[in-house]
This record gives C-alpha cells, structure tokens and sequence, in this order.
C-alpha cells in the first residue's frame, strides 16, 4: 500500500483531505480505512450529498422514519446530513487530537441559495455550528462578497469556518482580512481562546483552467494555445504567495501571540477535468507547508499510486507571474474568470441541492400514500 498520503504531510507538510462523503463509507469501515491510510478530514458539498443520498438505499431506513412526521422536507434532509456529519466527526476526531486541532476537520456547507444572502448565511452557519457541536466541525460559507461579513462575524464568535468557492486572488485577499478581523475582534476579550478557532480558504483549481483553456483556444493565436493549461496552478501559487505575505509581519504576530492559527489555503476542484493533463497535475504542483489539498476518490487514488512528492507550491514562482500577465495579454479577463465561476458554482451547487430536495419531497409523498 502507498504511504504518499501520509507523507504529503509528515514530509511536506500538506494535509490531504477526502473530497467525499455517503453513507457506506461510514458503515462499511472505509472511511476509517483512509484515515489510517493518511487521510486527516473530509470536506462535503450539496453536489456530494444528492449523489449520496440519491444514488444509494442506505438513507432509505432513516428518511422512510423521519419523514412520518409530515414536516418539511427540508429538516429530514438535515437530519439525513446531520448524521452523516456527525459520524465522520467522530471518525477524523483521533486525528483532531493527535494534531492538536491542526486537521480532523469535517466540512458541511449552508444551504447554497444562501450564497447572496449575508445575514442568512450568518444565521444558518451560527446555527450549523450549535446544532451539530462538534470540535472538529468546520462550517462552510461560499466566499462571495455578500458572505464575507459572515465569515467575520463567525470567526469574532469563535466558530471554525471553511471559505469555499474561492476563485480569484482579490477575493481572496478580502477572504483573509475577514479572518483577521474576526480574530482581532475575537481577541477583545482578553479571555478568548484564539487557539481553537479554525479556518480554511477553499480555493478552486481545476475549473479555472477549463475555463481559462475554453476562452485561449476562442483566440486561437500561438500564444495564447501556448497558456493551455497553466492558469490554475499559476494562480494557485500566487494566492500561496498572498498568504505567506498576510501571515506574517506585526499584525499576524499580535495574533499568533495570542495562539492564533495561519488560515490554510486549501486547493478544491483537484480532479483534472482534461484528459490530455496528468491525472495528478493539480495535487503535484500545489504541495507545500500549511496548506490542504481536498480529494475526489479517484484523484486520491490516483496519487496513491503515481503522485510526484515534492515541494512545488513556491517553486517557478516567476513562471507563475509571468503566466499571469501573458493571460492579460493575450485577452483574457481573469477577474471576468473568477466571476463567471462563481456564478456558476453557486448555481451548480444550488441546482444539486434543490433535486434532491424535490426528489425526497416525492419520496416522502409516495411513504405517506
């Protein structure tokens, strides 16, 4: 068996995370299985759960009794999810303990069509957190403009949060400050612990080449066929850049002496989407310290058996800087990019959520005749 997951941390200092949850995985022992294998959490995503929850009859035994009671449907699909939740914390809480809240962290996002709505988002994460309680539990909240106050807000409160759908450097740039200043305005009260406050900047790889490649090949010069696959990686170590440069200096100290812990970036959509790329491009050329690199099971694997490790994330810095601008001027508007992928990941992860509760709101009609 491969030991490359577990060395991605013990030699590198990256935690690989499974991109991935369903039932089986819990019942059948797997998911203990790949945290012994090197696997330090779990992140979720209404997209995951509908497949979960609607490709298997293993939720077939709780929902047919939760949905008796004739409420909304809505509640029994956070019944069915709370669970699961609840499982996969305990599972990665041995590694919560043994990292000393560094990993054993599992993620479960708000309701996606809370993703324009700040103040519901803030009410829905406050109210995840308390419901689920769980140390190692981290609270999604999309990383649009309208979350960042709740992002704030959260962190101020002591709740460990997870910014997904990340996919430009000026956002996540603004991602950092909220953290910053939920921790200096958590930091008040001299009491506080800010040691037990997590957070992750989900940062999302691969759709952004899809994209970026979709538009070089529009303008069909050489040049711009030449930047075919090179925009996510390069942007990806830019923003590792940003955060070496945000963790650091008086302000970041003035926390870390209080106990505060760096947000890690943390690189999502890492399956490559591109056949013509190496199935592990985007795990091999994101490695390095204090950062996460969240896996779908066949990138995962696919790592297991070929990955390359090595310390890439700040390497080629000035290939990467020199890529950038290339894409400006070859045409493509990269901040037109992030925001098109934004919309889109919105609007993929609300379409998921809103079939599978209209597939339950059936299914739970047909259960009461």
């Amino acid at each position: 068996m491969s030991d490359r997951l577990s060395n991605l941390y013990d030699e590198h200092g990256q935690s690989p995370w499974l991109d991935n949850l369903k039932r089986s995985y819990i019942t059948s022992g797997k998911l203990v299985e790949l945290r012994e294998r090197g696997v330090r959490g779990l992140t979720s995503n209404p997209s995951i759960f509908q497949k979960a929850i609607q490709g298997s009859a293993d939720y077939d035994e709780q929902f047919n009794e939760i949905a008796q009671d004739e409420g909304p449907t809505l509640d029994d699909y956070w019944s069915l999810v709370i669970q699961d939740i609840h499982s996969a914390c305990d599972v990665f809480s041995k590694v919560y303990d043994h990292s000393n809240g560094v990993d054993g962290f599992v993620s479960v996002e708000v309701a996606p069509d809370l993703a324009h709505d700040g103040p519901g988002t803030e009410a829905a994460a406050r109210e995840l957190h308390e419901r689920i309680n769980r140390r190692n539990l981290l609270v999604k909240i999309p990383g649009t403009q309208e979350g960042l106050a709740a992002i704030e807000q959260m962190i101020a409160e002591g709740r460990s949060i997870n910014i997904t759908l990340i996919f430009s450097l000026p956002r996540y740039a603004d991602v950092i400050e909220a953290y910053l200043r939920g921790l200096e305005r958590f930091a008040e009260d001299p009491d506080a612990d800010l040691s037990r406050v997590a957070s992750v900047a989900s940062f999302f790889i691969s759709r952004v080449d899809t994209e970026v490649d979709t538009r070089l090949e529009a303008i069909g010069t050489d040049q711009a066929m030449a930047l075919r696959g090179k925009a996510a990686v390069a942007q990806g170590k830019l923003a590792y850049q940003l955060f070496k440069e945000k963790f650091s200096g008086e302000r970041w100290e003035a926390l870390a002496a209080r106990g505060a812990r760096v947000q890690r970036p943390l690189w999502a959509s890492t399956s490559t989407k591109n056949d013509a790329y190496p199935d592990t491009l985007y795990v091999d050329e994101l490695i390095g310290p204090h950062t996460v690199n969240t896996l779908p099971d066949a990138t995962m694997e696919a790592f297991a058996d070929h990955g390359t490790l090595a310390r890439r994330v700040d390497a080629d810095v000035d290939e990467a800087e020199r890529v950038w601008k290339d894409l400006a001027e070859v045409g493509v508007d990269m901040d037109d990019v992030a925001d098109q992928l934004e919309r889109e990941g919105v609007a993929s992860f609300s379409s998921a959520f809103d079939e599978l509760i209209e597939a339950l709101e059936q299914k739970a009609a047909s259960l009461r005749g």
